[in-house]
């Protein structure tokens, strides 16, 4: 009977201490405390059953969250994807001096969303912001608009930044992919007399897709998910117009210190975002099914 290697048993162990620390821990009260009305200025809770889940569920502010939510998201992921594509195929026809272009245009993705969220809010501010103030200078406006603090331009504005921050790691992906495609196969194409949307559809589009899929669910996730970006950018104002359901969670638990009720949040998030993996994740198999 061969004998455990006790030795890399010991050097496993403080990483799988981190994980169950800083992973499973977290999980496990979040699932408790949301069966709970666990308060963070009150030692004392009691459980209250489902009572989270059920008022949650009859509230207009969770509702309003989760289609902004759905919006930013589906909006985000559009976005980024088709400025990825467009990018990715583009460097891949300029081989000369692509890595330059490739490493400038990666820039956006490289930065820390706080330092890029920060820039930004300054680029933006109405008093001392350069578009805005370049806008007044042109004659574009009137004044200096506040596109951050408008309710009518919040939304989208946050959305483009968004999209710059991301479309980076789309194109990347992507063009990685593209480099794996056998150009003997756009040659026979040609000969055949396809037309440049034939053989993207056909040849490009079918040897790229996987890896599209893949990054769309995994941004999909990333995005849904994410706090930082959008409540540096809004807070999740004016109102709650950019309210996420990340920002909605930390709004119940640290503004009006309602921790039950955010873990309930939370707990609702991952149960939807699990749903989504799985049926992502099944479409994904099917379509390797009937490639292979």
């Amino acid at each position: 009977m061969k004998r455990m290697n006790w030795t890399g048993v010991v050097f496993v162990a403080p990483s799988i201490l981190i994980v169950l620390a800083l992973l499973i821990y977290p999980v496990f009260s979040s699932i408790w405390y949301s069966f709970t009305d666990k308060h963070l200025l009150r030692h004392s809770y009691h459980v209250v059953g489902l009572s989270n889940y059920t008022d949650l569920l009859a509230s207009s502010s969770f509702w309003n969250a989760f289609g902004v939510s759905i919006k930013w998201t589906a909006a985000s992921i559009i976005g980024q994807l088709a400025v990825g594509l467009v990018l990715a195929l583009a460097l891949d026809r300029v081989p000369r001096g692509s890595g330059v272009f490739r490493t400038l245009l990666i820039v956006p993705w490289a930065f820390p969303a706080i330092i890029t969220a920060f820039a930004w809010k300054w680029i933006l501010n109405d008093v001392y912001g350069f578009l805005p103030n370049l806008a007044t200078t042109l004659g574009l406006t009137d004044k200096n608009m506040a596109l951050l603090g408008n309710p009518s331009t919040t939304f989208w504005v946050a959305l483009l930044i968004n999209i710059w921050f991301g479309a980076p790691m789309f194109m990347v992906n992507i063009l990685s992919a593209l480099k794996t495609i056998p150009q003997e196969q756009y040659e026979a194409a040609m000969v055949d007399g396809a037309s440049g949307l034939q053989r993207f559809r056909f040849i490009t589009l079918t040897h790229i897709r996987e890896v599209i899929g893949l990054l769309v669910i995994l941004r999909t996730i990333w995005v849904f998910n994410n706090f930082d970006m959008l409540f540096l950018l809004t807070g999740g104002g004016p109102g709650e117009r950019t309210t996420t359901l990340p920002i909605f969670a930390y709004q119940e638990g640290w503004n009006l210190r309602q921790l039950g009720v955010a873990s309930t949040v939370t707990i609702l998030l991952l149960l939807f975002l699990l749903a989504l993996a799985f049926g992502a994740f099944r479409m994904l198999n099917r379509w390797e099914k009937e490639r292979g």
